[in-house]
């Protein structure tokens, strides 16, 4: 090789370098993250253990060589409870933990993302989610803040409470004052409720001292560990309201799009894990402490008589088309929610729904 073509190899070679280091230098690049919780720390399902917020960031941590760390914040360490959407909005925070359906004072169709009454179980929502349009449309939702979101846990179907007194009739609703976010909220106080929204560590000592009669939260296991039990004996376990709550991970934009994309896949890919993983926590977890609270703990669990449902279900349907009468996107949320449900419905019935009645028996 000549002078010349030495010269001309060593400028390629140099040209080809300079183009290569920045791609290096982003593969590279390790960034620090916050996510603030609506849940305390400590708190089992949402703060600790499997699926969790906690888990979800050291699952990131290690898929990502420690490239991408998640330091975790529950409620109160760094914003209140409720006060996640605009942390995160505001770039205060990367990263919030909770549900979605906090956020309908920002706008009414976040709460189709967690859970809608008489709706989709786990595997109907996974199915709307990941094959049905229901991540786009929840990005869709979030896009004029500058976020977007995705599923990291599910609790699965949810108890409708804990009552000081057992429930036998629609008008023992009226005038009772009960713990309950989200849509089912707004069908209780519909029937009359007296509708309070009151973070998880502020349940057992509002029910305690009688400041409510009522309170729903998650489950048996999350439920005996704040102690409601011990405050109210009537438990009823219907589920009407909410099906398969839904974790949420909202994210800012900006900061997402500041994440390479192999960062940005492996997001998604613990979020996916965590939402599959927590479901199945509670499934074991649930299961041993509603026996313990049957047998041990003195509880009474019953499902709510039939008129109740029949009235919950009506005014369910009367919340719901007042939410699609006043917003546009709700009513774009709806329909895809809706349509993608008729769809799960049938299937169901010819699978889960058969199984359940011809097998289990």
């Amino acid at each position: 090789m000549n002078a010349v073509s030495r010269r001309s190899a060593l400028k390629a070679g140099l040209a080809g370098a300079a183009l290569a280091a920045p791609a290096v230098a982003s593969a590279q690049q390790t960034f620090n993250w916050k996510m603030t919780s609506a849940y305390g720390k400590g708190a089992p399902f949402y703060m600790d253990g499997p699926g969790s917020a906690t888990d979800l960031a050291k699952r990131i941590d290690a898929m990502s060589g420690g490239r991408l760390k998640i330091q975790v914040f529950g409620a109160g360490e760094l914003v209140p409870a409720f006060e996640g959407f605009d942390a995160v909005r505001a770039g205060t925070v990367e990263m919030n933990h909770a549900n979605s359906y906090f956020w309908t004072g920002k706008t009414a169709a976040a709460q189709y993302f967690t859970a809608v009454p008489f709706g989709m179980n786990f595997q109907g929502m996974n199915g709307w989610f990941y094959d049905g349009g229901g991540l786009e449309l929840w990005n869709e939702v979030y896009a004029p803040f500058g976020m977007i979101a995705l599923p990291c846990g599910n609790t699965g179907v949810q108890m409708t409470g804990w009552f000081k007194k057992e429930i036998t009739s629609v008008a023992d609703l009226k005038g009772l004052k009960m713990r309950i976010p989200g849509l089912a909220g707004k069908v209780y106080a519909s029937l009359g409720v007296d509708v309070k929204v009151l973070p998880g560590g502020e349940i057992f000592p509002a029910l305690e001292r009688g400041v409510i009669d009522a309170a729903e939260f998650v489950g048996p296991f999350q439920d005996r560990r704040l102690g409601l039990h011990k405050a109210a004996k009537f438990y009823h376990t219907t589920g009407w309201h909410e099906p398969a709550t839904v974790s949420e991970l909202l994210i800012n934009k900006a900061a997402w799009m500041k994440l390479p994309k192999d960062l940005q896949a492996i997001v998604e890919n613990a979020s996916a894990a965590c939402n599959v993983i927590s479901e199945a926590w509670c499934q074991k977890h649930n299961s041993e402490a509603m026996e313990d609270l049957i047998k041990n703990q003195g509880v009474t669990a019953k499902p709510l008589p039939d008129a109740v449902i029949k009235a919950l279900r009506a005014e369910t349907d009367k919340v719901l088309a007042e939410a699609v009468a006043k917003d546009p996107m709700t009513k774009k949320v709806h329909e895809s929610y809706m349509a993608f449900k008729a769809k799960y419905d049938r299937w169901s019935e010819v699978s889960e729904e058969a199984y359940h009645i011809k097998v289990r028996g």
